[in-house]
């Protein structure tokens, strides 16, 4: 058999057992299951990225996701806040595990992903560095409509696509902040960089103090674009 067969009959198998797992015949854990909703609660894997794409177009997708994670949520109607910003399929997060100092607006993406962050990046550095959880999260906001600076080109804060992390607090009260504790070289400075790993592995752009100034106090994580970690 040559080679060229070989891989056509490769190709044949596999899409045959795509379409089996598609129509329901072949049983495969939801996980590795493209079709299956989102499951906050299952560790990443190849399949993540995708299901959190499937999620802009779908509000059931959305709502099936989300009632999975620990956020506390309402669903909000697709509206243009200000001309120009249009915002779909989104929800305003009022809490978590972890309080926030104020709600904030977020496409259904962006509210999973940071799900997927807090549960499996945020609170496992957490409890890494420091052996206790975190209890509160300082933000800067999601929903701006304004340009990239220096651009012409919309933010991803213009349609709440986009989250500004500023601070954490732990449980027993001690207070990081990307502003005073990126440069050290300490424990605080440590979990910084682990929770921006983190967010590099949760969302589609995260954007850190070593990206440039405007960046010197807090991390920017978004569902845009086509991938950035810096």
């Amino acid at each position: 058999m040559t080679f060229g067969r070989f891989f056509l009959l490769l190709l044949l198998a596999l899409g045959g057992f795509v379409y089996a797992v598609w129509r329901g015949h072949v049983d495969v854990p939801p996980e590795w299951n493209p079709w299956a909703p989102l499951d906050i609660r299952e560790a990443p894997n190849l399949l993540t990225s995708y299901k959190l794409r499937r999620l802009q177009e779908s509000r059931e997708l959305c709502e099936q996701a989300l009632t999975t994670s620990d956020l506390k949520y309402v669903a909000v109607p697709d509206s243009t806040p200000q001309a120009g910003c249009p915002v779909e399929n989104a929800v305003r997060v009022t809490g978590s595990a972890v309080r926030f100092n104020s709600p904030w607006l977020a496409t259904c993406p962006l509210a999973a992903a940071y799900a997927m962050f807090e549960r499996h990046g945020l609170q496992p550095a957490a409890q890494q560095v420091f052996g206790q959880p975190v209890a509160r999260i300082d933000h800067f906001g999601s929903f701006a409509c304004r340009n990239i600076a220096r651009s012409n080109r919309r933010s991803q804060h213009a349609s709440a696509n986009a989250l500004d992390l500023a601070g954490f607090r732990l449980q027993d009260g001690t207070r990081i902040t990307v502003a005073r504790d990126w440069n050290g070289d300490d424990d605080k400075a440590r979990f910084l960089r682990l929770v921006k790993a983190a967010a590099c592995d949760a969302f589609k752009i995260t954007l850190s103090p070593e990206y440039n100034a405007a960046h010197h106090d807090h991390f920017h994580v978004d569902m845009g674009g086509f991938g950035m970690c810096r």
